[in-house]
């Protein structure tokens, strides 16, 4: 039977079972900026697409913000999230670049059409796969470093260089193994065990170096002058992070050894 003391203190109530508006809601804009990339590629707006993939991390960035600041996380919250992330970030690129390359690769032989489906179709598996990863070791992970590639960024590199790529009216065939190589690459990122710096470390209410200061409106001016271009550099060096600096410390290992050995 409930008591006056359970009715002063609702802080104490289980929250893992309910749901929330404020933070489903961005949720919502998450999956609906998915969706509408897809209805963009379909329909052969490109630049349109890539802006909704992007419009999609940023709703993804808010809704776990929100939840987290306004005390209103759930289990139901955390489940449409990763869906919502499916669509967007997962079936959304992998349908642009079919759009824009795979289908063109079919005028060139039936085997370059299906190799480039099935960079499309690998990307979207390795993409359930990283969300399906995540979720099962969120808990126990390194909280600084993600494993693979998130999927938000490996979803920008392969919108922004559609994106990027849609200025051309004529690729060539170059042009579409290229972009073929760049979705099937953005999605082995995903699934690897490279680490990839969080940034959660960097404290925003903390002091920091006038240089890291001006990186941020620096980024903002480069976005709103060359925007596609700009982006595709932002992630595909976020995306070369991991397997670069996996090199680095395999070549300093080896050094050590051989310094210990000598």
């Amino acid at each position: 039977m409930p008591t006056a003391m359970d009715s002063e203190n609702p802080a104490e109530r289980p929250r893992s079972r309910a749901i929330y508006l404020l933070p489903n809601l961005f949720t919502t804009g998450c999956l609906f900026s998915g969706f509408y990339a897809i209805v963009a590629a379909i329909d052969g707006n490109y630049d349109r697409a890539g802006f909704a993939v992007f419009l999609a991390m940023l709703f993804d960035t808010l809704d776990g913000r929100v939840a987290r600041f306004t005390r209103t996380e759930s289990a139901f919250g955390k489940e449409y999230d990763s869906l919502a992330d499916m669509v967007s970030f997962g079936v959304a690129p992998a349908i642009i670049a079919y759009q824009w390359g795979v289908a063109r690769l079919f005028e060139y032989g039936s085997v370059w059409g299906r190799v480039g489906l099935l960079a499309a179709f690998l990307y979207a598996v390795c993409a359930a796969l990283r969300l399906a990863r995540f979720n099962t070791r969120h808990a126990t992970a390194d909280k600084n470093f993600f494993e693979g590639l998130p999927s938000p960024s490996a979803a920008a590199v392969v919108s922004s260089f559609i994106w990027s790529a849609s200025a051309f009216s004529d690729p060539g065939l170059p042009g579409l193994i290229l972009a073929t190589l760049v979705t099937a690459s953005a999605g082995a990122l995903m699934v690897s065990q490279f680490g990839y710096n969080s940034f959660k470390q960097i404290n925003a209410e903390g002091p920091v170096r006038f240089a890291t200061f001006l990186l941020v409106p620096l980024g903002f001016i480069l976005i709103a002058m060359f925007r596609s271009y700009a982006l595709l550099a932002i992630f595909g060096t976020y995306a070369l992070s991991g397997p670069v600096f996996w090199l680095i410390r395999r070549s300093q290992r080896a050094h050590r050894r051989g310094g210990a050995e000598g």
